[in-house]
């Protein structure tokens, strides 16, 4: 029987590069065999459980039978404790009709795209990056690609931007970026966002203008010297173009809980409202009564990020040193020093290496495969993320990572690359 024909959408979507690996993996674990797992962008809650006092206030939310519809734009108490805490610790102030909350930060990001941009509207990005190739998929706009590299942090240059800019509807940067853990510099963002304000400066009073979608679900988590920088505090005008992407999901290690908030103009804030109303992706109201009160307490946020950070930090500058302890003794691998988020960029490349019992790695999927079976490793290729299919770095996350398994996993890599054809170590 032939498949039936479905929209030029669903025939077009590829689905989650990320879920693909990640069924190929459970498949093994199934099977028996101890996989290290640092694939997904989640949290082991044995290992990082969300905060204690956001957890009784939840379950305290249901006993209080707050299981009715929320507000479309989220319930009132809860914007009211966004705006504050964005205030305190970002110093960054919006109204209650200025944020929309949602069941996460993926529905806000669908919700923008669709309230933005039209078809063939041309949407900016770099790669990798997370997800934005769908998103702009879904809108049947033009993806404006920028390759990213690693002498820039993966992070798009000014240059980049500004050879792309006229016409724009949409640029998406995430900073600190999933999947690479880096961040945008201050002059970086600064000068990009000189380009925006210069851009909408020569459009018409009825020409769409180019927004900025301002990914920040990581922002709390940056380490050592790293500093998270925002359009609003560098330029203030930014806030008329500005559409923030935020939300509890990373900031608590708090992903199935689902409370995320979008920050920008209340005209298109109300009209990612209209387009969610009809999706009804809306955080569950017992959980958005429960963070509304969690988000005022600033000494027990500050107690947990303390502790949840050094914890996170640990495990990428431990992982990060083991590879370049093995970069040190000629594998061909590397890392990024860690910057911010729950991600480490690592390199592997192997490429054109013969393993022992003669195959010869010839695509970067042959490397992956061979990593995963031998080393027990199983990481994501920037390919998922939009990069090219032949790039050797990969996104390692440390959100299911046991500290005590770094050292018996980093034996086991050295391991598998010593069994590997010695034609340049």
């Amino acid at each position: 029987m032939s498949t039936p024909k479905l929209s030029h959408l669903a025939e077009t979507l590829s689905g989650s590069e990320i879920v693909k690996l990640g069924n190929a993996i459970s498949e093994r674990i199934r099977n028996g065999e101890k996989i290290y797992n640092l694939t997904i962008g989640d949290f082991d809650p044995s290992v990082f459980p969300i905060p204690t006092e956001l957890e009784e206030l939840i379950i305290d939310s249901y006993r209080n039978r707050n299981t009715s519809y929320p507000a479309a734009e989220g319930v009132l108490d809860l914007r009211k404790s966004v705006a504050a805490f964005i205030k305190e610790w970002e110093g960054l102030s919006f109204e209650p009709n200025e944020i929309q909350i949602a069941a996460g930060g993926r529905p806000l990001i669908y919700t923008l795209f669709k309230a933005i941009v039209d078809k063939g509207d041309k949407v900016i990005y770099g790669v990798p990056s997370w997800n934005n190739n769908h998103y702009t998929h879904l809108t049947d706009a033009v993806h404006c690609v920028v390759e990213c590299r690693v002498e820039n942090d993966f992070m798009p240059t000014v240059e980049d931007i500004q050879k792309n800019i006229s016409g724009a509807t949409l640029i998406c940067i995430c900073t600190p970026q999933n999947p690479t853990g880096t961040t945008l510099k201050k002059e970086s963002l600064e000068a990009i966002c000189d380009l925006i304000l210069e851009e909408n400066a020569k459009r018409g009073e009825g020409e769409k203008k180019c927004y900025l979608m301002f990914d920040q679900m990581y922002w709390t988590l940056t380490y050592g010297t790293t500093v998270h920088h925002n359009p609003l505090q560098l330029r203030p005008a930014m806030k008329d173009y500005t559409i923030f992407i935020d939300g509890i999901s990373k900031v608590f290690a708090a992903t199935g809980v689902r409370v995320g908030w979008a920050l920008g103009p209340s005209t298109v804030i109300a009209k990612m409202k209209a387009i969610l109303s009809h999706v009804g992706a809306w955080a569950p109201m017992a959980e958005q009564k429960a963070v509304a009160q969690y988000l005022l307490q600033k000494e027990n946020i500050q107690r947990y990020l303390s502790h949840f950070k050094s914890e996170v930090e640990l495990r990428l500058r431990n992982i990060h040193d083991g590879f370049i302890a093995l970069k040190q003794k000629g594998y061909p691998v590397d890392a990024v020093a860690p910057q911010a988020a729950i991600y480490l960029t690592i390199k592997i490349d192997l490429v054109g290496k013969t393993t022992a019992d003669g195959k010869k790695l010839e695509t970067q999927s042959d490397v992956t495969s061979y990593i995963l079976a031998e080393a027990k490793l199983a990481v994501v290729p920037f390919s998922a993320f939009g990069a090219g299919a032949n790039s050797p770095w990969y996104r390692l996350s440390v959100g299911t990572c046991k500290k005590e398994e770094i050292g018996e996993m980093l034996e086991k890599l050295e391991s598998a690359l010593s069994k590997l054809s010695a034609t340049s170590y």
